[in-house]
């Protein structure tokens, strides 16, 4: 019985599994959920994820959720073309980069996107300003990792690149935004502040099946 996926468009954690199952090269049933008709509160997307929250992995009678449990799944049992490393090493720091941008990073991104789109800048500069320079100081450090490699770890895409890329990606496209021109300043052009994460964006953006997963309503 094939691979099912759950998912929604614009969603950091639906894309990390959408990367994982191209890259695996894993064939899978796409369910693209629509946001908008709270297609992710229904019934059957209850039954299997009372959060009511995507993704959500369906393998046979085995339903998974919660994109970071179900990356492990994958890598578990679907071994071949591994996602968290080839030693015991390289999984340990696989698995430290992933807790360092969630614990560092990823709720200042969250924090900036959510601003940005949902609550409008205005009034919100205090906290703008205090993202900002941690999502500042953690691009740094993402920049110093990824010019000594090709990827956050060693020397294939991993796990730690499907975690961190789709949110880098939704914060660009949140500060396309006009009226985010200020903040944008601060950050791009990417190939002149930060060139190696540049780099590493495109590296992501040509790997096979990668079209596949990039979120369908930006191309309208």
């Amino acid at each position: 019985m094939a691979l099912e996926l759950w998912w929604g468009s614009g969603s950091p954690y639906s894309w990390r599994a959408l990367l994982a199952l191209e890259y695996k090269r894993l064939p899978y049933v796409s369910h693209q959920v629509q946001f908008a008709k709270q297609e992710h509160k229904s019934p059957q997307m209850l039954s299997m994820n009372p959060r009511g929250r995507v993704p959500v992995l369906k393998d046979g009678d085995f339903v998974c959720f919660e994109s970071l449990a179900i990356l492990n799944y994958l890598d578990r049992k679907y071994p071949d073309v591994p996602i968290f490393g080839h030693s015991p090493e390289e999984n340990g720091t696989i698995n430290r980069v992933i807790c360092e941008y969630e614990s560092y990073a990823e709720d200042h991104i969250q924090k900036l996107i959510y601003v940005i789109l949902f609550q409008g800048i205005d009034g919100h500069m205090e906290d703008i300003e205090r993202a900002m320079t941690h999502v500042i100081t953690e691009a740094r450090t993402i920049e110093r990792r990824l010019s000594s490699s090709d990827w956050l770890v060693g020397e294939h895409f991993s796990a730690a690149d499907i975690v961190v890329y789709p949110g880098i990606q939704i914060l660009m496209r949140a500060l396309e935004r006009r009226e985010a021109q200020e903040l944008r300043n601060r950050l791009l052009p990417l190939e002149a502040n930060f060139p190696a994460i540049s780099a590493w964006l495109k590296r992501v953006e040509s790997m096979p099946g990668y079209e596949k997963t990039y979120p369908p309503h930006w191309r309208e």
